[in-house]
């Protein structure tokens, strides 16, 4: 996707050499992909995103690049409400 928009850049890290910047990200497996825009959102793909998942990337990447989730309203507002932090992980298989 890099390739083919001046929007969007790619940076290689290797987990054994730049440690301390996958520290920062919180990145402790391999593959990874991290999608930050203006800040870091916590967005974070683990693995290879094939199927389905690649319209979840494109999604993350739109999201971090305007700052602003499509979350209707009411989503909006019940998540407002969460008083801690909340770690959500999706696991899939290949279709």
């Amino acid at each position: 996707m890099a390739e083919i928009s001046d929007t969007i850049s790619v940076e290689v890290l290797n987990l054994a050499i730049d440690r301390e910047r996958a520290e920062d990200y919180g990145v402790t497996q391999v593959p990874a992909i991290v999608v930050e825009g203006a800040r870091d959102y916590g967005l974070r793909f683990y693995g290879v995103p094939t199927g389905y998942e690649f319209s979840n990337l494109i999604d993350a990447i739109v999201i971090a690049s305007t700052g602003e989730p499509t979350l209707s309203d009411a989503t909006r507002t019940a998540l407002a409400g969460l008083e801690d932090d909340v770690d959500i992980k999706v696991f899939s298989t290949p279709t």
